[in-house]
């Protein structure tokens, strides 16, 4: 063990760790150490303060940034890192509802839906109730669901404040939908947090368990949580009060998640005598990325006010680059990579290619496959979401739990058993009316009990034969592992011969055998508490998991996507108005949409380390159109000292001579282009400026580095009774005027309510 960790730190990461008691907010910059600071901050209270690993939690939002967090922590405290529980929240939620679960009626042998399975049970659902897919798009609607939940409303929550139609068709839905997880005793990922704060909320003696135990707790990348997340962390703490959040509102990037910028903004108001410490100091980047990041996002109103610096080198001017279309974008970025990796100094693995949206990713991959490139795309066909792979993990999940209805209804023909849609669709309708589940009904059919059906000998043969093939499968489990469990699957079935007639058979196969290879972890596990770890952790890996950082290839990645990560050489593509800002924030009006937007370029940003390289396309093929484009206005944020133009109309520049004259003409008439006035073009070549500053935006801090007196009367989260509605949950606490909005989630059919807390007359409870 290390003990002179501290030592290493600067003065205000050591601040960070040495200040334990208490509601702590660390302000992090990007690159300014915020992991170094969460690992030395826990092995402080384990080797300083004498604290006990057992009692400390730290969550955070990927698997691999638990993994390195638990990677720094063994060198630091050897086998008592083993006794840490860190993780991501929602698997760390999981945890929770596997043990206490059964406080609030959930079997701990739940299954985990994943998106491909949460889409094919709204499907379901929307069949069931007769709703139109056509007319409702599926994903939407799952989206308003996820919503929903994540503001901790359940459907009945949902149904009690719905204000128009589509909100009744949704609530329809949403109540089907939740039936069906109900049956195949399956939770979604938002159902993780929403069940988990139900039971701290519901039971206080689940809740005083995990109150006495984590006399710590952390949370990385704050600015990411949601309402049900801050909810869960405020609970857990609500004894110790030592809550410490990490995180920087300016890489606030996920609002599509459900994630709510209002929880980093309203900390200090939520917790009046928190520490408020900021990290400025970056260690990533060279003094020309960071001025040109900081410039960015000084553009936002919604925001802390930081000091970010580095004593890092001035390092390169950053280039902006033209393109004809994304064809030669993809080439002018590839031959530059080939460039700066022929000489020697960086490896492929150094470089990055990041773009807003997946459909980018299209013109790179097919450059580098042309020009003989490896690439590793983050974000492509996710290994677990394969076919063959869902089809052997819903296997799994049947013999884990037959009632789980979505997992039958994708293996109950694969392989092929004569079992057609007409005979799905008849049992579904015996299973709704009977009120059981498929495999229930299934088997009420096959037994000839008095069950009104119109089947005939043939189908039911074919159903009595899977039935036999499930039950014969799952009398077996109890004493296989995993691995072996595998092997009856695609023996007992005819999966292997099935794969063995398809033109990719060879790759199916070894992606089977990959999978089988996962599974080892979990071999010298019971069997059934194997299988469930096993399901669970496939469920939670995200796309981000998949990176492999020690092979030598280009990243390709959304920005998104991006995160978390660092790289020497990062280009950013695509720098046009439509792609980034995005379209639809452009449509919306909203400037907290576009304000998300410009985060999300800064966040691009400051992955780079040594070289940036920004590109964009004069005309691009995108949503069916091959139109001129606009530059993007975030351009004219950055300094022109940390740039170098390369555009065409720079008159030191050349066209590329793989650029035919047909697009030499288009460029001649540049100048007739109706640019956008937010960005304006400058052709001097005399300072190699691109574009003339626009007019800096006041910020408006939403949090004070000194302590605040003022605090609103509650907080979200908070329990409160109302003469009228009866008890409920504060959802949101909104400035109004001079007064304070309370948005309250109401029980037993209050509905959700808006109420002045002058006027309201709330109780806490």
């Amino acid at each position: 063990m290390n003990k002179n960790f501290l030592e290493q730190l600067n003065p205000a990461q050591r601040e960070s760790v040495e200040s334990v008691t208490g509601p702590v907010l660390i302000v992090a910059g990007p690159g300014s150490g915020k992991t170094r600071v969460i690992t030395n901050r826990i092995a402080h209270l384990v080797l300083n303060e004498k604290v006990s690993p057992y009692n400390i939690g730290a969550v955070t939002f990927t698997n691999k940034a638990s993994r390195e967090m638990k990677d720094r922590l063994v060198p630091l405290l050897g086998d008592e890192a083993r006794r840490l529980t860190v993780g991501t929240f929602h698997s760390f939620c999981s945890v929770i509802l596997r043990r206490s679960g059964e406080y609030i009626g959930l079997p701990n042998n739940f299954v985990i839906y994943d998106d491909d399975d949460q889409i094919a049970a709204i499907k379901k659902s929307m069949k069931d109730v007769d709703v139109d897919p056509k007319q409702f798009n599926p994903r939407s609607v799952l989206s308003t669901i996820s919503n929903s939940k994540s503001q901790l409303v359940n459907f009945q929550g949902f149904n009690n404040q719905k204000s128009n139609y589509y909100e009744e068709v949704v609530g329809r839905i949403f109540e089907r939908y939740e039936e069906i997880l109900s049956q195949g005793v399956a939770l979604d990922f938002d159902d993780l947090l929403l069940k988990t704060h139900q039971l701290l909320a519901e039971s206080p003696t689940a809740a005083e368990i995990y109150q006495t135990r984590f006399h710590y707790f952390m949370v990385d990348e704050f600015q990411d949580t949601n309402v049900a997340q801050y909810s869960i962390a405020k609970i857990i703490t609500e004894i110790s009060r030592n809550l410490c959040v990490v995180g920087d509102p300016d890489q606030s990037i996920y609002s599509w998640r459900n994630a709510d910028i209002r929880n980093i903004l309203s900390f200090q108001s939520d917790f009046p005598e928190a520490k408020i410490l900021p990290l400025e100091q970056n260690y990533r980047s060279t003094q020309n990325i960071l001025s040109a990041a900081k410039n960015v996002i000084a553009q936002n109103k919604q925001r802390v006010e930081k000091n970010l610096w580095t004593s890092n080198d001035k390092g390169s001017l950053i280039s902006l680059d033209e393109a004809y279309d994304e064809e030669e974008e993809a080439r002018k970025v590839i031959k530059e990579i080939q460039r700066l990796s022929d000489n020697g100094e960086y490896s492929l693995s150094d470089f990055a290619v990041m773009y807003r949206v997946n459909a980018q990713s299209r013109s790179f991959e097919m450059g580098c496959q042309r020009f003989g490139v490896p690439y590793q795309i983050v974000g492509g066909i996710k290994f677990y979401h394969r076919r063959e792979i869902k089809d052997i993990t819903s296997y799994l999940r049947v013999v884990l739990n037959p009632d789980d209805d979505i997992s039958i209804g994708r293996i109950i023909n694969v392989p092929p058993r004569g079992i057609g849609q007409r005979t799905l669709s008849e049992i579904s309708r015996v299973a709704r009316q009977t009120g059981k589940s498929l495999y229930e009904s299934i088997k009420a059919i096959s037994s000839a009990d008095e069950v009104s059906h119109q089947l005939g000998n043939r189908a039911i043969n074919s159903l009595n034969q899977f039935i036999s093939c499930i039950d014969q499968i799952k009398n077996a489990s109890s004493e296989l592992d995993i691995m072996q469990l595998i092997d009856i699957i695609m023996a007992e079935t005819g999966y292997r011969k099935y794969i063995n007639n398809d033109e990719n058979a060879e790759e199916r196969l070894e992606n089977i055998q990959e999978y089988r290879n996962s599974s080892r972890e979990y071999s010298s596990v019971p069997a059934l508490e194997g299988l469930v770890g096993f399901l669970e952790g496939i469920s939670l890996i995200s796309d981000i998991d998949t990176l492999e950082d020690d092979t030598d290839s280009i990243t390709l990645i959304t920005l998104h996507q991006s995160k978390g990560l660092e790289f020497p050489i990062v280009f950013i593509t695509g720098m046009e108005e439509g792609l980034l800002p995005h379209i639809r924030s452009l449509d919306s009006g909203s400037p907290e949409e576009l304000e998300e937007e410009r985060r999300l370029f800064y966040v691009g940003l400051t992955r780079a380390e040594q070289k940036l390289f920004l590109t964009r396309a004069f005309r691009r093929g995108f949503r069916g159109t091959y139109e001129p484009t606009v530059p993007s206005r975030f351009l004219s944020d950055i300094p022109a000292s940390s740039l170098i133009n390369n555009l065409p109309n720079n008159k030191s520049s050349k066209p590329s001579p793989e650029t035919p004259d047909s697009i030499l003409d288009f460029r001649r008439d540049q100048s007739k282009r109706k640019i956008s006035s937010r960005v304006i073009t400058n052709t001097s070549n005399t300072d190699r400026s691109l574009l003339k500053p626009v007019p800096k935006k006041r910020t408006v801090n939403k949090i004070n580095i000194s302590r605040s007196n003022g605090a609103p009367k509650f907080q979200i989260g908070d329990k409160v009774i109302h003469g009228q509605f009866g008890n409920g949950i504060v959802m949101s606490c909104d400035p109004s005027g001079d007064d304070l909005q309370i948005t309250v989630a109401f029980k037993d059919g209050g509905g959700i309510k808006k109420l002045l807390q002058s006027l309201a007359k709330l109780k806490k409870i």
